[in-house]
C-alpha cells in the first residue's frame, strides 16, 4: 500500500522523519529516493532526531555511510545512514559492505539506492520525495510488506493512493 503526503515545509520532512522514527525497529531498512533538493537528508535528520541523535547529521555524500548509536524502546540500536549518490556501478555496493547494514542491530537509511537495488531486501520501506526549492513536496511512502503497512497507519489521516 502506498501513502501520498504533502509536506510544505521542510521542518514538515523532518517531522514526517521524525514521527516515521517512531515506529522503526531493529533490522529495518528505509530507501530514501528523489533528486538533488528534494529533502531526502532533511527526512533523514528526523528520523535522527526521534531517534536521539545529538551530532549533526549530515548526508554522507563522500564518506557514502555514517554511523550513530541510538537507543529504540531501550535497546542500543545502529542507525547506519548511506549515500550512494557517488556510486557509478552496482557491484560497488557489494564492496562498500551494503549487506553487512542489514542486520537486526541496526536501522539503516540509504539515500540514492537505485543503483543498488539487487542488493536491497524484499523488506524494507520505499520513500520518494518530489520537488526542490520552495515547491512543497510530494513524499510517497511504499510499504513493501504487511508489517510496514501497520506501521504506516500514522499516515492514515493522509490520502492513500
Amino acid at each position: 500500500m502506498d501513502y501520498r503526503v504533502t509536506s510544505t515545509t521542510v521542518e514538515q520532512t523532518r517531522e514526517l522523519g521524525k514521527q516515521l522514527s517512531e515506529r522503526l525497529q531493529g533490522g529495518d531498512v528505509v530507501t530514501l529516493m528523489g533528486d538533488l533538493g528534494a529533502g531526502k537528508t532533511a527526512f533523514a535528520q528526523g528520523i535522527g532526531e526521534g531517534l536521539g541523535v545529538t551530532s549533526s547529521m549530515t548526508s554522507p555524500t563522500f564518506t557514502l555511510i555514517h554511523e550513530y548509536k541510538v537507543l529504540i524502546q531501550g535497546t542500543k540500536i545502529r542507525l547506519i545512514h548511506m549515500d550512494l549518490y557517488r556510486l557509478r556501478f552496482p557491484e560497488e555496493a557489494e564492496v562498500i559492505g551494503i549487506e553487512d547494514a542489514f542486520v537486526e542491530d541496526a536501522v539503516c537509511l540509504i539515500e540514492w539506492p537505485e543503483i543498488a537495488v539487487d542488493y536491497l531486501p524484499d523488506d524494507r520501506l520505499d520513500v520518494e520525495l518530489h520537488g526542490s526549492g520552495e515547491m512543497p513536496r510530494e513524499i510517497i511512502f511504499h510499504a513493501r510488506d504487511s508489517s510496514w503497512e501497520q506501521r504506516l497507519n500514522f499516515l492514515a489521516n493522509n490520502r492513500r493512493i
